[in-house]
């Protein structure tokens, strides 16, 4: 597992940039953390990485946006309002949780994968990513991440 200590939003955010711009097409990346912890920022950095221009936003209460006219799609996905498995799949969300031909990041995952379960990405094709954010201060964020999969 690794950790990195963002100082501010626009490390953050940065951080997000540079894993957007090296993720491959079916790369899952599952965000856990309290509400303000910066999942959004991240997101917005993934976007920014993928080349994606449109503005970013938090999908609370759409559920899913989809990002279109960067290197890879990006779709991002909010689990908050969801609490189970039938209601994750009743809402036709599993599709996006291998998606071969983008990038999907999902907020709150812990309501799919929950804590303690062993993480792996369907089919050879697919990476997750599995990231916890955690608040140390008012702009101070510990991120640390473990990779699963091919």
């Amino acid at each position: 597992m690794a950790t990195f200590i963002s100082r501010s939003p626009e490390e953050t955010l940065q951080l997000g940039e540079q894993w957007g711009s090296e993720a491959p097409a079916g790369s899952v990346i599952g965000l856990t953390g309290d509400l303000g912890a910066g999942k959004t920022q991240l997101v917005k950095g993934i976007a920014r990485g993928l080349g994606v221009s449109d503005r970013v936003h938090s999908p609370t209460f759409a559920l899913l946006h989809e990002y279109r006219g960067g290197r890879l799609p990006l779709f991002h996905l909010d689990l908050y309002r969801l609490e189970t498995h039938d209601q994750i799949a009743g809402a036709g969300l599993e599709e996006y949780f291998c998606q071969p031909e983008g990038v999907a990041v999902i907020e709150w995952a812990e309501r799919w994968f929950p804590k303690g379960s062993r993480l792996e990405a369907r089919g050879s094709r697919c990476t997750f990513r599995r990231v916890r954010i955690e608040v140390l201060g008012e702009t101070e964020r510990r991120i640390d991440y473990e990779n699963f999969g091919p």
